[in-house]
């Protein structure tokens, strides 16, 4: 990777972050991770209404987890037909509390946050913390407009450790389904340029 005097790269990446669509356990705030579960209607017409402001912009690579919520928000944005599967895109794994709300967790677990608590059979902070900062790596030596189409906790560790390589930042990030958050650099620091941007037409 080239970079400056300052260590920012000669030529820095603009990483798109864009959140799947509405699913059942989106909507109903179940811990969806590795459970491959399709997009809701409304889920596929959010991820049409994001269409027009992809199309907008010119990408120079378009990366998605391999999960089928994030693939097909992807296509019917508009931008399948140049993705490449990206796994370390994928969401956190949940382990043992998959398919379950952190509220009925809590009753069996008081105090219960996937930031801080154990997921047994699952990811730790540490894990899911150094596999986006590995991304991170890789995509800092890969110039241009890069979009990322992914999961709600697994972008929101993304933008912590892009800005303090820390994904208990994340527990700062909200995210909502189908929207648009835009990270950077101004000069040699990293940056949230935009953050849970929903497109006018999405409901």
């Amino acid at each position: 990777m080239n970079t400056t005097t300052n260590g920012t790269p000669a030529d820095p990446p603009e990483l798109w972050l864009i959140r799947h669509g509405e699913t059942e356990w989106s909507r109903s705030g179940q811990h969806t991770g590795r459970t491959d579960i399709p997009l809701t209607e409304r889920g596929r017409e959010q991820a049409r209404a994001l269409a027009a402001v992809l199309a907008a912009a010119r990408f120079d690579r378009v990366l998605s987890s391999p999960m089928s919520r994030a693939i097909e928000t992807c296509r019917l944005a508009g931008l399948g037909e140049h993705a490449q599967q990206e796994p370390d895109l994928r969401e956190w794994d949940y382990g043992i509390y998959e398919g379950r709300k952190t509220k009925e967790i809590r009753d069996d677990v008081p105090d219960w946050s996937v930031w801080t608590s154990p997921i047994p059979e699952g990811e730790s902070v540490g894990q899911i913390q150094a596999r986006a900062l590995s991304l991170i790596e890789r995509l800092l030596g890969s110039p241009g407009r890069i979009a990322l189409f992914s999961h709600a906790h697994f972008l929101r560790v993304f933008a912590g450790c892009w800005i303090g390589e820390s994904a208990a930042l994340g527990a700062h990030f909200y995210l909502d389904t189908a929207t648009i958050s835009v990270l950077g650099f101004e000069r040699e620091n990293r940056v949230v340029r935009q953050w849970n941007v929903r497109h006018p037409d999405v409901k």
